[in-house]
């Protein structure tokens, strides 16, 4: 296994150093990426993924040089040539280089890189004995469902967490919960499970589509929206989710404690249906 790099369709090593310093993702964040999660050599809910990612390139008026089937094509090839079949697959698109100035340059060609390492195999620890998160105010921008490059309001946010031992922040605006830094988050309060709603608010994340797709065909109910700090405080269970955290429980936000300080049946049976979930993909 090796780790490898991509640049617009081209194998490179991820030591060097091709990107001009006058790309805007560089200078600006102007850009957006993905994160996809592979399994056994597979690429796990990768059309999501694509819409995700051209959803979040209209949005920011970035037209994507490649097809859908050529960007899959990009993935098939790193996993061939890097021989790794357990990881997560991270892209991004920028608007391409051009001398600084904020508004979009004219004719230039947005710049596609990927890369691909081994992934963490602590993983399946953690999601069986949950962990400790950091509630925070969320100071992000109003357009938290672009998936873009800028990202220092997450970063803080997760600096804080880290800093504090934790190993997530969860975080608030005025009160309402809204998301993890870098995960979405649920709580269960007599066998119902609460999230926020997918506005402009939170990322709608890949993995809590199929969270909300396993609730529906599993007959457990759910309320997408607004809960504040203090309904989190006194919830049954929480977790978050992502694409590298995949269901994480959370037993602790700050000081308080939430539930058992453990893993919630719930949680657990989520986390059994997403595992065959990726088992049948």
């Amino acid at each position: 296994m090796k780790e490898l790099g991509l640049i617009d369709g081209k194998i490179v090593d991820l030591g060097e150093h091709l990107i001009s310093m006058e790309d805007r993702g560089y200078q600006f964040g102007d850009g957006i990426y993905e994160v996809t999660s592979v399994f056994d050599g597979k690429l796990f809910m990768i059309e999501e993924h694509l819409d995700r990612l051209y959803s979040s390139a209209e949005k920011i008026k970035l037209e994507i040089p490649y097809t859908r089937e050529e960007i899959k094509g990009f993935h098939e090839l790193l996993l061939k040539e890097s021989g790794i079949k357990n990881t997560g697959i991270y892209l991004q698109i920028t608007r391409g280089a051009a001398p600084r100035k904020h508004n979009f340059p004219v004719g230039i060609k947005p710049v596609l890189t990927m890369a691909i390492r081994p992934g963490d195999p602590q993983g399946a620890e953690k999601r069986a004995k949950g962990i400790e998160t950091l509630l925070v105010d969320d100071i992000r921008w109003l357009r938290c469902d672009i998936k873009t490059l800028n990202l220092l309001g997450n970063v803080l946010a997760k600096q804080a967490a880290y800093e504090a031992g934790k190993g997530e922040a969860i975080q608030h605006r005025d009160g309402v919960v809204t998301e993890g830094s870098s995960t979405n988050f649920y709580v269960i309060k007599d066998g119902v499970l609460h999230t926020h709603p997918a506005n402009n608010l939170i990322l709608p994340g890949i993995t809590r589509i199929a969270v909300l797709k396993l609730c529906k065909e599993n007959g457990i109910k759910v309320v997408e929206e607004p809960f504040t700090v203090e309904f989190m405080n006194q919830a049954d269970e929480a977790f978050i989710t992502g694409t590298t955290t995949e269901i994480m429980p959370v037993t602790k936000v700050s000081d308080v404690v939430i539930g058992s300080g453990s893993r919630g049946p719930i949680t657990q049976k989520l986390q059994e249906l997403y595992t065959e979930m990726i088992k049948n993909a």
